[in-house]
């Protein structure tokens, strides 16, 4: 009986912390990685069109700040990220295809599922 007691608080204690680790290994956890600094928006001249990037995988705010880094680095392009809605509005200054903003995205680590 007292072994059956045990397992169960031990049960009790390890399933939620182990889920939050699987989450967490997923990328889809608190944070994955974290720190004070905060991504710089790119100011654009003119804006000749805006695009939204529907992208999966950003959990917390170290995640919005490399998705809007890459973004940025793209010549002639400035991104917005909404964490909450999985998405990024990215404006441009001349046209720029969808598939080197998806790149840019996806080589930060994350995910787009759609381009609007």
């Amino acid at each position: 009986m007292t072994n059956c007691i045990i397992i169960a608080i031990l049960a009790v204690i390890l399933v939620p912390g182990m889920r939050s680790s699987i989450k967490h290994f997923r990328g889809e956890g608190g944070c994955c990685g974290g720190s004070t600094y905060k991504a710089r928006r790119k100011k654009l001249d003119t804006v000749i069109a805006r695009k939204t990037f529907m992208v999966k995988g950003m959990s917390c705010q170290n995640c919005v700040n490399r998705v809007m880094e890459a973004v940025n680095s793209i010549d002639g392009a400035s991104g917005i990220v909404h964490l909450k809605r999985g998405r990024v509005i990215v404006s441009m200054d001349r046209r720029i295809a969808d598939t080197v903003i998806k790149n840019a995205i996806e080589g930060a680590g994350y995910t787009v599922t759609e381009v609007k």
